[in-house]
């Protein structure tokens, strides 16, 4: 080991104790269920926005997005992030200030409460249903922070890769089971921070060592690089051609925000609705600076590969290392820098642990509130809600651990796939019962039912089938269920009146 290699992992080191005592402070403020999940409606704008949008990137921005840009051309990531941003901005818009009134209404703290109130739906069958799509989907979906994880400690430690997705998982799950919702909120702020300088960083570098911007720009023109109408396989120079039907598809990334339990919850949380403005405008610019940042990565790590600086990825998997080789090498131009990369490995660490938190709180409300509880009817006094939370947080990242054992698995696949099933599943569930008051809870059922069950179909049956059919599962998945939430409403009685009423005066109509 040497000096170099020290002040990366002293840097690391610093962070990552950094997270385990601020969910030791805020295990004390943690006195019942409500503080735990929902850290008492207490947030603040500026942290409600970038836990909310730190929450949402994880590891997939600072790995995923760059090796996709890196490994095909901008036209897949640069859509992509438009959708994004056109999505976080209208999440922030139309559903935030809406869903935090209703809820506090209605006393809901957990996505599944909310359907099950809102619909005063008492047979259980929602907050069942809906409990159940978020532990299928938020498994795979925290398993994909815990590979990026792996793959950080492997590729800069040369530690083995399930060694290092044990080190990372035992420090989300560690801080997450200690602090609840205030400590993954604020560890969010730290870590967007940190995540912002990793960006910034990391593109001066590169910049640098490519040969300055003029050889940036001749690089990036090679094979029509920076194309948006076409990507290419750098490997095998493969074309895939961006017509309008594939770039509506990729821009239907942005509807599944309005599905997203761990980024719902932060508008339910903060302090009062008429903070959400400011929350919107600092969430919502944050992520077009990001993201653009990190396709941008992409590009300049294309043209240190031309320039000689980095060996060429053969596979997409491993090109979602390509931040991790940029910092290695900054770690070599001495002390300063190399503390410097350790930053921007902390960065990626916190990428990844910021969703994990959110996603790991999320699915432990779920199961411990809606389906102890809600479910199965077991009565339990708020210490043994609590404890029945955190053991739901360490089996759930047992389980994630497991599924990310293959070093091969990409990141940005697996987020693609969980994110659909919650956009499709919960996203025009949500959007019907916060904007039509004529919408039942046998509409919501069967959109949420529809929805989920679309993804896997299109996934694995339909989108095989290539050409018009090949299409991002999410956009035929929403539709279907949006179709399935009015015929099954319009086909079933009206809501009661008291239900009614409710939505009125949420709304402030008559």
């Amino acid at each position: 080991m040497n000096d170099h290699q020290i002040f990366i992992y002293i840097a690391i080191g610093i962070y990552l104790v950094l997270m385990l005592y601020i969910g030791l402070v805020c295990a004390k403020r943690n006195n019942n269920a409500h503080e735990y999940y929902l850290g008492g409606r207490k947030m603040g704008p500026i942290v409600t926005a970038m836990s909310a949008e730190a929450s949402d990137m994880s590891s997939w921005l600072l790995m995923g997005l760059p090796g996709l840009a890196l490994f095909t051309g901008i036209a897949e990531p640069a859509w992509t992030a438009i959708g994004l941003a056109i999505g976080t901005y209208l999440n922030w818009l139309i559903v935030a200030r809406r869903l935090r009134v209703y809820s506090e209404k209605i006393h809901a703290i957990t996505i599944p409460d909310f359907f099950a109130r809102r619909f005063h739906d008492t047979s259980s069958l929602l907050v069942g249903i809906s409990a159940l799509v978020i532990v299928v989907f938020f498994i795979p979906y925290t398993a994909a922070g815990f590979a990026s994880c792996g793959k950080l400690f492997s590729t800069l430690c040369g530690l083995d890769y399930v060694t290092g997705m044990l080190i990372g998982t035992v420090v989300i799950a560690g801080y997450t089971i200690l602090g609840g919702f205030l400590a993954a909120s604020m560890t969010d702020l730290v870590q967007s921070i940190i995540m912002t300088l990793a960006l910034f960083i990391i593109v001066a570098f590169g910049i640098h060592v490519a040969g300055g911007w003029d050889a940036v720009k001749a690089s990036a023109g090679l094979e029509g690089y920076i194309s948006l109408s076409h990507s290419t396989n750098v490997v095998t120079h493969a074309i895939s051609e961006y017509n309008t039907l594939t770039i509506f598809s990729t821009l239907a990334w942005g509807l599944g925000y309005f599905g997203m339990p761990h980024i719902l919850l932060r508008f339910m949380a903060i302090r009062h609705e008429d903070e959400i403005a400011i929350s919107r405008r600092i969430g919502s610019t944050w992520v077009v600076i990001a993201m653009g940042c990190a396709i941008f990565i992409g590009v300049i790590g294309y043209a240190m590969i031309q320039a000689g600086a980095l060996e060429a990825y053969q596979t997409g998997s491993a090109a979602e290392t390509i931040i991790i080789k940029i910092s290695s090498l900054l770690s070599t131009y001495g002390v300063i820098p190399a503390f410097m990369a350790g930053l921007v490995l902390a960065g990626i660490l916190a990428s990844t642990m910021s969703t994990a938190s959110g996603q790991l709180l999320a699915a432990a409300s779920s199961v411990s509130e809606n389906l102890f509880k809600g479910v199965l009817r077991i009565q339990m006094t708020d210490r043994f809600t609590m404890i029945s939370a955190r053991g739901t947080v360490l089996l759930i990242s047992i389980i994630g651990t497991v599924i990310a054992c293959d070093p091969e698995s990409s990141i940005f696949q697996i987020v693609s796939f969980a994110w659909a099933g919650f956009g499709a599943s919960f996203g025009p569930v949500m959007l019907f019962a916060l904007f039509w008051k004529r919408c039942n809870r046998w509409g919501a059922l069967s959109g949420m039912a529809v929805g989920g069950i679309m993804v896997f179909v299109w996934k694995y049956l339909v989108k095989p089938m290539g050409g018009v059919w090949g299409i991002y599962e999410l956009l035929p998945a929403f539709l279907a269920a949006c179709a399935a939430i009015v015929v099954v409403s319009l086909m079933t009685g009206e809501p009661e009146k008291e239900i009614q009423e409710e939505f009125d005066a949420v709304n402030g109509t008559k």
